[in-house]
């Protein structure tokens, strides 16, 4: 059976929860996020023994994505702390506000120090344009070089609003892609139902570095999500993430038996997939 690789997980360290008034005051997204009826803290053991319970083999974790780069680098050094405590359990990714002076420098700290990307990124909480190329071609030009996947917030354009949901959707991904190919990046929640547009001829070719996850599945979707993905083509490209501490495996369960997949797919989604993602970028 192929292992179970959960790609959008958060991890923070306790000084956050002991600081989280402080930061909030210099933080808004972060303020935003934190004090609402569905967040959650998690530390890296936690999350280490709540994988050992679901039966996840491995997750890609981030920090928080904040616009100071000094918490940026807080983030990281926990990140980067737990990735070497849990070899082959967690792989990590950078934090860095991409309009900052020096932030391409920690992303190569980072993956120096073994991560293997940068995200989850906030483009509207850390105050810059997806989709405008002057302000992301520094950092497509690291990921690039170093070979990094990149994890991008992203939302669906229509329907309930939530804290956080923000204001960044296919439209600004797509344009994201338009204008930095070759980048791997994994476009989280579905990627604001940007996989439909796979159908179209000249954007399966724009977003052949595509990649979405399902974070937060059960609060957007019905069950049938997948197999509609899989009529426009882009199955392949979905990755199984949950976004926990918010949500973990046990949450998805109902959405996993509905969803209309065979076994096959189902465990390419839970994990081959992102298997395959990993050992592209590491050749």
């Amino acid at each position: 059976m192929t292992p179970v690789i959960d790609v959008h997980v958060h991890v923070y360290p306790e000084q956050f929860v002991r600081d989280q008034e402080l930061i909030s005051k210099r933080e808004p997204h972060f303020d935003l996020l934190t004090h609402n009826r569905v967040h959650k803290w998690g530390t890296a053991d936690q999350l280490i023994r709540r994988m050992d319970e679901t039966g996840v083999e491995q997750s890609w974790i981030f920090g928080f994505a904040f616009r100071d780069p000094g918490l940026c680098a807080i983030c990281n050094d926990y990140v980067i702390d737990a990735v070497r405590r849990y070899p082959g359990r967690l792989k990590g990714f950078a934090s860095v506000s991409p309009l900052t002076r020096g932030f391409t420098a920690e992303a190569e700290r980072c993956a120096d120090a073994g991560l293997i990307g940068i995200g989850e990124l906030f483009p509207q909480g850390q105050n810059f344009d997806l989709g405008d190329r002057r302000q992301t071609w520094r950092l497509a030009a690291v990921l690039e070089e170093r070979r990094l996947l990149l994890n991008v917030h992203t939302a669906e354009p229509v329907g309930h609003d939530y804290d956080g949901k923000g204001n960044v959707g296919p439209k600004e991904a797509a344009a994201f892609c338009l204008n930095h190919p070759g980048v791997r990046v994994i476009f989280a929640h579905f990627g604001g139902g940007l996989w439909l547009y796979e159908t179209m001829p000249e954007m399966k070719l724009a977003l052949k570095n595509a990649r979405y996850d399902t974070a937060a599945w059960p609060f957007l979707y019905d069950a049938r999500v997948l197999a509609a993905a899989k009529a426009a083509g882009a199955l392949d490209k979905m990755l199984y993430g949950t976004d926990w501490p918010i949500l973990d495996r046990e949450r998805f369960a109902s959405r996993l038996r509905g969803c209309g997949l065979d076994e096959r797919e189902k465990e390419a989604f839970m994990g081959g997939a992102a298997a395959r993602l990993l050992a592209e970028r590491e050749r």
